[in-house]
């Protein structure tokens, strides 16, 4: 076999892709140059990385870098603050801190120094100043906190009074509305914790559980569980209900008329299908359905 006149067939046939690359490189260089993806090409390009859109957006920027400020007034006051974002009429207005999130119309407006905050909704963490690190998501969520750091706030007007009240999390509509500078509270669901101002390291899960209260270390689960408690601390409520009725006293309340409700549902199915295994007891609990509070001493 001729090897040599193999090599000078692969060498030329090489030689031939490489040339046939340049020039479809070449083809779409020169085609770049007199098309875009959009007409008219994009605006909006600043040195350091920087993007805006809109009246005075971005309007003080010295030296600041990679920020984007997309509509009136966005980002108007940021000079060095870098790797913020704000979208919408007023975000950001008056910041000078770095790595901000503002999506909606007056998100983050009064924000000054404040760093990592990320606020979705309109008027969502509106009064922040100084405050680090909070989390809004919904319509005047944590709209009046200044200093607080470390919150999380998902639904409209969640953790909506809060003013100094750190590492505090919200989810639901209205959830912790009145707290102003309680601290380490965990309320899920709607208005739960919603009257509370100061009260600490209380955590409600369900529909208006500990609704009223505002004093502290209170553990309520369950839809209206520690409903009307106020100044009662070291309360905790198991159960739909439990507890609703006790306002200042410390408790452990379980209810358990929803399990028992439960029970009493699949008696007759039981009973039915498998008569020896039906529990001889499971008629008389159904029909009991009671709630145990143990009053602590």
């Amino acid at each position: 076999m001729n090897t040599t006149f193999l090599s000078t067939t692969y060498i030329h046939r090489s030689l031939a892709r490489t040339l046939l690359f340049v020039l479809l490189m070449a083809v779409c260089f020169a085609l770049c140059q007199t098309a875009h993806a959009v007409s008219p090409p994009p605006d909006g390009g600043y040195p350091g990385g920087n993007t805006a859109e809109g009246q005075d957006a971005l309007f003080s920027l010295t030296t600041g870098n990679y920020n984007t400020a997309l509509g009136f007034w966005a980002l108007r006051s940021n000079r060095t603050g870098s790797f913020n974002t704000g979208v919408g009429a007023g975000t950001l207005l008056k910041n000078t801190g770095a790595e901000n999130t503002a999506i909606g119309a007056g998100a983050l407006l009064d924000n000054t120094i404040g760093a990592s905050n990320t606020a979705t909704g309109e008027s969502a963490l509106f009064n922040n100043t100084i405050g680090n690190n909070n989390t809004a998501n919904g319509a005047s969520a944590l709209e009046t906190n200044a200093t607080g750091s470390n919150n999380t706030a998902i639904g409209v007007e969640a953790l909506w009074g809060n003013i100094a009240g750190s590492n505090n999390t919200a989810a639901g509509v209205q959830a912790l509305f009145e707290n102003v500078t309680g601290f380490q509270n965990t309320a899920n669901g709607v208005s739960t914790l919603k009257h509370n101002t100061e009260g600490s390291n209380n955590t409600a899960t369900g529909f208006q559980a500990l609704l009223n209260t505002r004093s502290g270390d209170n553990t309520a689960i369950g839809a209206n569980a520690l409903f009307a408690n106020t100044t009662g601390s070291f309360n905790i409520a198991l159960g739909s209900n439990a507890g609703s009725n006790l306002t200042t006293a410390t408790t452990i309340s379980i209810s358990v008329i929803t399990s028992a409700a439960l029970l009493a549902s699949r008696a007759p199915f039981a009973s039915a299908t498998h008569p020896s295994r039906a529990p001889p007891m499971l008629p008389a609990l159904a029909a009991q359905s009671f709630q145990a509070v143990y009053q602590l001493s």
